[in-house]
């Protein structure tokens, strides 16, 4: 495996990208809401599972980070995820980032980061202070302009979307700029496992 390395300290992430499957929900979302609230919807390349964030992590421990990835990739199998539901953050009642939660493949998204997270922190990249919760950000809401959102939020409470297979993560560096993150796949690494079941 080669380590492709950066000249500078950048933010990064562990995460899954989805396809765009989910991209076509998440426009019929959209359309339904957008005169209810106005914010910033996450495009449609950039949409993800993070399952870590790394933030700013030197060379040294980013060589550390891929291996880490490497070696849990080689002993973890590809699983089903169901996306479904559509939440937000802190809550409902006072939504700031719209989110869609994910049903099955849950506790092995869970198992998964928590692998990650536990590897990593013996490499001396700490860990959040929040838990982790399986999601993909779709909106982050700056203001409410209709009560619409609040008969919007529990009509989708619970709808099913689809069902996506994983197969793949990734360590990923995000670069912010004047019109949002641009997200760069550093590696990818193939779940070839076999010690989880969906």
């Amino acid at each position: 495996m080669v380590f492709r390395k950066e000249k500078r300290n950048m933010r990064f992430f562990v995460g899954i990208f989805t396809t765009k499957k989910l991209e076509e929900h998440i426009n019929r979302l959209k359309d339904e809401i957008s005169d209810a609230i106005l914010g910033k919807w996450v495009e449609p390349q950039n949409l993800h599972i993070t399952l870590q964030f790394v933030g700013n992590v030197e060379e040294s421990k980013r060589i550390n980070l891929l291996y880490n990835l490497e070696e849990i990739s080689k002993n973890f199998s590809p699983f089903t995820v169901a996306y479904t539901g559509v939440g937000a953050f802190p809550n409902t009642s006072k939504p700031r980032i719209l989110w869609i939660g994910i049903s099955k493949g849950a506790n092995s998204l869970k198992i998964l980061a928590n692998k990650i997270i536990k590897a990593n922190a013996k490499s001396g990249i700490e860990p959040e202070s929040k838990p982790f919760y399986p999601h993909v950000s779709i909106c982050r809401i700056n203001e409410i302009t209709s009560n619409k959102i609040y008969p919007f939020m529990r009509k989708h409470k619970d709808i099913f979307f689809l069902e996506e297979d994983i197969t793949k993560i990734a360590l990923i560096k995000s670069s912010l700029t004047s019109v949002g993150p641009i997200y760069t796949i550093v590696e990818e690494f193939y779940l070839k496992g076999s010690d989880v079941k969906t």
